[in-house]
């Protein structure tokens, strides 16, 4: 009896004992699952944290980015309207002179004392003319020469044909109505002429 009960005994405490292996093993492997599952979550909430730090960091640059722009949208704009409202500002400035001459032989038209005279009155406004010429031409300003030059439909306009003796009058500019002009060699008027056919 007692190898009965010493064999149901070693039985018993194999059991117990493969429960017991059984239960830490399963414990081990819950606790080893357990840690990686809530280090992962952990992981994966500071890794949110930080993107989300990231998006919020950017979307502030972009906000500012966006509000610079906008005020450099409004500041070009403000100085294209100053620059256009002042853009001859400088020609004006140059041409007052010019003005001050004209009303100095205005002047000197209505006065008694240059009525017997007129060749004074034909000389001072030879005088601002000249002047006028000198200051635009300062500015850039330049005469176009068309008069017995070939008829360019890119410098001209051509108000009227006029038959003309000799071949090589023809296609030419024969008189000018207007005057063509350029300023800073860019045309910026077609002299209005007569060409000979």
């Amino acid at each position: 009896m007692e190898t009965k009960k010493n064999t149901s005994n070693s039985t018993e405490e194999i059991n117990d004992m493969e429960e017991n292996t059984l239960n830490e093993f399963v414990n081990e492997e819950i606790n080893e699952n357990e840690n990686p599952e809530g280090e992962i979550n952990s992981q994966k909430e500071d890794e949110v944290i930080k993107l989300t730090n990231e998006i919020e960091v950017q979307k502030d640059k972009y906000v500012r980015l966006f509000a610079e722009f906008d005020n450099f949208k409004r500041r070009s704009a403000k100085e294209r309207i100053e620059l256009m409202q002042t853009a001859g500002k400088d020609v004006i400035i140059s041409m007052l002179e010019v003005l001050d001459d004209c009303d100095r032989a205005e002047k000197q038209m209505n006065s008694d004392s240059n009525q017997d005279n007129p060749l004074l009155i034909i000389e001072g406004i030879q005088l601002v003319f000249n002047k006028l010429r000198n200051t635009l031409q300062s500015k850039g300003l330049k005469a176009m020469e068309s008069i017995n030059t070939d008829f360019d439909v890119h410098k001209h306009e051509a108000i009227a044909e006029v038959p003309v003796e000799g071949k090589s009058k023809k296609g030419k500019v024969i008189d000018e109505i207007e005057k063509g002009y350029y300023l800073n060699d860019k045309l910026i008027r077609f002299a209005k002429v007569i060409v000979g056919k």
